[in-house]
C-alpha cells in the first residue's frame, strides 16, 4: 500500500495516544477517518483536531469488548463512508498485579479489551476488507509479546495472543487474499495513558514499587504520578504512529517501535533464559535517548 489518500480508516483507542495520532496523520495524508473510543470526552477532542483537515470524519463511542457493538459498526461506517480499507485495532489496557492476587474481573477486563476486542473487530470487518483492491488490518500487540516481566500476566497473555493470532492470520491471507495486508505492531515504551488507566489497588502499587526498585531510582509516589512519568518518559505517540504507517506502506508483518523494543527482542533471541539481566546494561541509556518530541507536522 503506497498511499492512504482516499482510503477509509477505522481506529480504536483513538481518544488519545497512538490512536489519536494515527487518525491525525492519516487525515493529513487524505484518508477519511472513523475514530472510536470508550471515552467520549477524549474522543471529542480528537474529532475537534481532525476538523482542520479536508476529509470525512465520523466518531463512534465504542467498547471493543462489546461484541454486539463491534458487529454493528461496519454497516454504520459503510453507510457514512461507503467503504472500509484500513482497520487499526489499537485500544489497549493493563492491570498491575501478580496473578495470584489479581481479581478475576480485572483479568477478564484486560483479556476482553486487548485480545477479544481484536478478534471481534477482525471478524466483523474482514468480510468487507477482502473485497477491496488493497486493504490492511493493523493489530497493536507489544514488545511484551516477546519478553515477560512479573506483575503483567494478564497483559502478557493478551499481547502474546494478539501476536500469535495476527501472525497466523497474515499467513492465511497470503494464501487466500494477498491484497489484504496483516500487520502486528510491537511498541516499546510509548508515552501513552496506559499506565495512568491501569487497574491497580494501592496494595498492588506498593508491591510493584518494592519489586521494581532495582530498575528505578526515582520511584513514583502514587499511580497518578506513575502515569505521568510513564507518559512523559516514553517516545512521543506521534512518532510511534508515523512508524506504524510507514510499516504499513512497506508491508511489514512485524512493526517494532523504538530502539528499546528492538533491543529487548534481540536480547530474548540471544539470551532466552537470562535476557532480563542484559536490560540493566542498556535500558538506562535508552531512557536518555528516547525521542520524546512530537512530529513537527503535529506540534
Amino acid at each position: 500500500m503506497k498511499s492512504f489518500a482516499g482510503k477509509v480508516a477505522i481506529i480504536t483507542g483513538a481518544g488519545s495516544g497512538m490512536g489519536r495520532y494515527l487518525a491525525i496523520l492519516l487525515a493529513q495524508e487524505g484518508a477519511d477517518v472513523c475514530v472510536c473510543d470508550v471515552n467520549n470526552e477524549t474522543l471529542s477532542k480528537t474529532v475537534d483536531i481532525l476538523r482542520q483537515f479536508n476529509v470525512s470524519v465520523s466518531s463512534h463511542l465504542l467498547d471493543v469488548a462489546d461484541k454486539d457493538s463491534i458487529e454493528a459498526l461496519p454497516q454504520k461506517i459503510i453507510d457514512h463512508h461507503g467503504k472500509i480499507d484500513l482497520v487499526f485495532n489499537n485500544a489497549g489496557v493493563t492491570a498491575g498485579s501478580h496473578f495470584q492476587d489479581m481479581q478475576e474481573d480485572n483479568w477478564n477486563w484486560v483479556i476482553d479489551i486487548n485480545f477479544k476486542g481484536v478478534i471481534n473487530s477482525t471478524r466483523a470487518f474482514i468480510p468487507y476488507l477482502v473485497k477491496r483492491p488493497e486493504a490492511a488490518i493493523i493489530n497493536t500487540s507489544s514488545i511484551f509479546a516477546m519478553v515477560a516481566v512479573p506483575g503483567q500476566t494478564a497483559y502478557h497473555a493478551s499481547k502474546f495472543a494478539v501476536r500469535g493470532f495476527t501472525e497466523s492470520l497474515a499467513l492465511e491471507m497470503k494464501q487466500t487474499n494477498p491484497n489484504l495486508q496483516i500487520h502486528c505492531v510491537h511498541p516499546g515504551h510509548i508515552g501513552t495513558n496506559i499506565a495512568a488507566t491501569a487497574r491497580m489497588s494501592d496494595e498492588d502499587f506498593n508491591d510493584r514499587q518494592a519489586r521494581s526498585s532495582l530498575f528505578t531510582k526515582n520511584a513514583p509516589k502514587n499511580q497518578q504520578e506513575m502515569g505521568e512519568l510513564f507518559r512523559e518518559g516514553g517516545m512521543h505517540p506521534s512518532k510511534a504512529a508515523k512508524i506504524i504507517l510507514d510499516g504499513v506502506k512497506k508491508n511489514k508483518t512485524r512493526i517494532f517501535i523504538g530502539l528499546d523494543a528492538k533491543l529487548m527482542d534481540l536480547s530474548q533471541r540471544l539470551f532466552p533464559r537470562h535476557y532480563h539481566k542484559t536490560w540493566l546494561l542498556f535500558m538506562p541509556l535508552l531512557a536518555l535517548l528516547r525521542d520524546k518530541k512530537p512530529l513537527k507536522s503535529v506540534d
